[in-house]
């Protein structure tokens, strides 16, 4: 049976409803928030003369808790014109909308009986094979089904979405007793596909998979810390980037999610997983439940492990319950790892660590090894949903097992031995029959051991994945110390960064022309992409910076011709050039996008010109190309200032969009021509095809532009007016107007006594000149030190 989902209703609209209902809305799906009806008037309300019968009272929960949603930061939507997609009501008036929808989901509060009432209405008014399902974080959703009809039963199970639902992947889905497979199998795939998601089929156990893990591995750590009497900013040092954990590492996480509601789910796997061989670890320590009693929760309350005074960050001694000055910590074991540039690649190292540091590895990995291995097949018959769990749910670069790859699978074991730990059965029977590892990759597949089958098996689902780390030197074509080109097949390359930050440096630009050259010779089309957190932060503004300082001129001002000249081949050449931006694509990484025949974005880009922020104008191209865009947009009769004057103040205002959808309203991504993908993993794959697409409807070279129309003085007057008032308001400062005052120079096509139409590559050089008399400029090279050093914007 086919499945179409065009309309989905939310039951419960608080933080987690109203984060998937605004998800669904991401991708285009009409949605219908439900609530309940308020049981009393506010003061105002009563003010206003309205009763309890009057619709505004009736959907005031809603209406606010989804206003709080699209306020929130960061934003559960990708553009706030989305939420029109989203209608409200309440379960008294509405519920019998349900009928037009195609799937309902519960996401009430956490207690049984209520869920038990919601399924009760929902069954009187669903319409068959309509799919419902439940959000639930941990009651049994066997428990949930009970005494509803049969076609309900067949079409019910969970689905846990992470929170918050549009950033974190994990996508968990528990079958019930009764669910059909079908069911089981469209949502996996609509998961991983229209959603973005990770799909995780989990057994029906307490905490199912992601939160019985990893509320192991802080409650672990709850009790590590004390016992090894390390403070909290120390665990979090250990904890965070440097084994490739998200930044707010675990103490900030909790603070951040909420001390209850981690409580509230240790609480249940306490409760109902007596014979887990750590059940005690489960109970909270001491200082949880004085935290717990004095309401110190975390942001929601103002303070938890963390807690703002003025300014300055506090941080928790667990020892006394009082706040002191953050300290710094530093470990030798970590410095060892600092040229290490992958995380997976440095646990090794971490684990022989003699000092406190090394200590905290080998017990925190041994007690966590331990614990995943026994979890199999309690909680799942595969070893690799675990990783897929934690990778997705909790932001980790790599899962337990891969780690345990990483430092050795007989050296875990010893690891495991020494803390007086036991690995599972099924471990040591593995090593046994000659598997020495948990994964293997063989023909650019990832293969887990089963202890099903006791053989090395395909993970499932990757055949729309393209997976870089399998093909990196099996398809190698070329290489240097900043970029490798592979052969995806079919005849198209792509081309990856592998600089710090994916920068784009002379080594990048190089490996550029490389694959556009070699494609041009023997392939069909080029995709520029890479798999990192980053698709690029920008040029390498320490290579700019040296250069300035230096007074090395002639030196920069060939060294931005040739970025230019780069940007310019990728637009003009005889293949198709796809390039796949995600997370953060700024500068430079912005202007190749824009170069592109056709960008492939990650619905989670966030892209923009931030030469400003340096004391610079785009130089590889980006002030040209904006200036291009809107000349493309001007239209007979109309105001064509207004037009420019919108991309001149996206360009001076140095503007980051915040997902893709946004870079289209700001020009940066053209409708028409660009496209969004929700799954980043599917993402080199889906711009291979689009390289393909275009090659084979017959790709020609196109001709380089000279009919950009400028509009001279008249553009630049109005824009030398606007910064002069800036400055008396005291908006910017006088080195910002300077810098606006060159971005107006060259948007305007220099100082043309009337509008002209001109090449790009007269932008191109006046845009080149601007550039470098900035880097002449005492506070631009300020701007770009303090960057370099401090990692954000000096305003100066």
């Amino acid at each position: 049976m086919k499945r179409i989902i065009k309309k989905v209703a939310v039951v419960g609209s608080g933080i987690m409803g109203s984060g998937i209902a605004c998800h669904f809305a991401n991708i285009g799906v009409e949605v219908l928030l439900l609530d309940i009806v308020p049981n009393a008037l506010t003061e105002d309300e009563e003010k206003k003369g309205l009763t309890l019968e009057s619709k505004v009272v009736r959907n005031r929960l809603v209406n606010e808790h989804l206003a709080n949603a699209l306020k929130s930061n960061p934003s559960p939507i990708y553009s706030q014109k989305f939420a029109s997609r989203i209608t409200t009501g309440n379960t008294t008036d509405d519920m019998a909308k349900i009928a037009h929808y195609d799937w309902i989901i519960e996401v009430v509060v956490e207690r049984l009986d209520i869920k038990k009432l919601v399924f009760e209405q929902i069954d009187k008014f669903r319409k068959p094979g309509t799919l419902i399902t439940s959000n639930t974080s941990g009651i049994p959703i066997n428990f949930m089904s009970e005494g509803r009809s049969d076609d309900f039963q067949a079409h019910f199970c969970g689905t846990h979405f992470f929170n918050p639902a549009r950033y974190l992947k994990l996508f968990e889905i528990i079958p019930g007793p009764k669910t059909s497979q079908e069911v089981l199998d469209f949502l996996f795939e609509y998961g991983s596909k229209y959603l973005g998601k990770t799909s995780v089929i989990a057994k029906d156990t307490p905490a199912f998979i992601g939160n019985r893990i990893g509320i192991f591995g802080i409650q672990s750590l709850f009790h590590l810390v004390k016992e090894m009497g390390l403070t909290i900013e120390e665990v979090d040092k250990l904890t965070g980037p440097v084994i490739g954990r998200p930044k707010s590492a675990t103490f900030r996480t909790v603070d951040v999610v909420g001390l209850d509601t981690l409580v509230h789910v240790a609480n249940g796997i306490y409760e109902n997983c007596p014979n887990d061989e750590a059940h005690e670890l489960f109970k909270l320590p001491d200082f949880i439940i004085k935290m717990m009693e004095n309401k110190w929760l975390g942001s929601k309350t103002g303070q938890g492990f963390y807690k703002k005074v003025d300014k300055e960050i506090l941080s928790l001694d667990l020892d006394t319950l009082e706040y002191h000055s953050v300290k710094k910590a530093s470990f030798p074991t970590l410095e060892l790892t600092k040229t290490i540039d992958k995380p997976i690649d440095r646990f090794k190292v971490l684990v022989k660590g003699k000092d406190k540091a090394g200590e905290f590895y080998r017990k925190s990995f041994s007690s966590m090894f331990a614990y995943v291995s026994n979890r199999i097949p309690e909680i799942s018959n595969e070893l690799y949903k675990i990783d897929d769990a934690m990778k997705a749910g909790f932001g980790w670069e790599n899962g337990p097992f891969e780690i345990w790859d990483a430092i050795g699978v007989e050296k875990g074991i010893a690891l495991m031995q020494a803390e007086g730990y036991q690995a599972a059965r099924w471990v040591t029977e593995m090593l046994a029959s000659g598997n020495s590892s948990f994964y293997t990759v063989k023909e650019g597949a990832t293969y887990f051991y089963s202890i099903t089958t006791k053989t090395q098996t395909k993970v499932p689902g990757q055949d729309s994945f393209i997976i870089l780390n399998n093909i990196r030197e099996s398809k190698k074509v070329w290489s240097n110390s900043g970029a490798v080109i592979h052969d995806l097949g079919d005849g198209i390359l792509n081309l990856e960064f592998q600089s710090k930050m994916n920068t784009i440096g002379g080594d990048v630009l190089m490996g550029i022309n490389k694959a556009i050259d070699l494609a041009e010779k023997e392939y069909n089309g080029l995709v520029i992409g890479n798999q990192g957190a980053n698709f690029s932060v920008g040029a390498n503004i320490g290579m700019i910076f040296m250069m300035a300082v230096e007074q090395e001129y002639d030196e920069l001002n060939m060294a931005i011709k040739m970025f230019q000249d780069t940007m310019m081949r990728v637009r003009y050449s005889g293949i198709p050039v796809i390039v796949a931006p995600h997370g953060m694509t700024l500068g430079g990484g912005c202007e190749m996008s824009m170069h592109a025949d056709k960008v492939v974005a990650a619905a989670e880009t966030y892209i923009g010109l931030v030469e400003f922020g340096v004391g610079v104008i785009p130089g590889g191209g980006g002030s040209k190309e904006m200036t291009l865009r809107a000349s493309d947009l001007f239209r007979k009769n109309d105001v064509e200032l207004n037009v420019l004057q919108e991309y001149f103040m996206t360009v001076a205002m140095a503007k980051v969009a915040t997902s893709a959808y946004e870079a289209f309203d700001m020009g940066v991504l053209q409708k028409g021509k660009d496209i969004v993908v929700v799954n980043k993993d599917r993402q080199i794959a889906e711009a291979k095809k689009h390289a393909l697409l275009l090659a084979e409807a017959g790709y020609t070279q196109p001709i380089r532009r000279t009919d950009v129309k400028v509009l001279g003085q008249q553009a630049l007057g109005m824009f030398l007016v606007g910064t002069d008032q800036m400055v008396a308001g005291k908006y910017i400062s006088e080195h910002d107007q300077k810098i606006a005052n060159k971005l107006a120079y060259v948007m305007a096509g220099g100082d043309l006594s009337e509008p002209t139409l001109v090449s790009e590559q007269y932008l191109l050089d006046i845009e080149r000149e601007a550039f470098l008399s900035l880097c002449t400029e005492r506070k631009t090279l300020e701007r770009i030190q303090f960057m370099l050093t401090k990692g954000k914007p000096l305003r100066n």
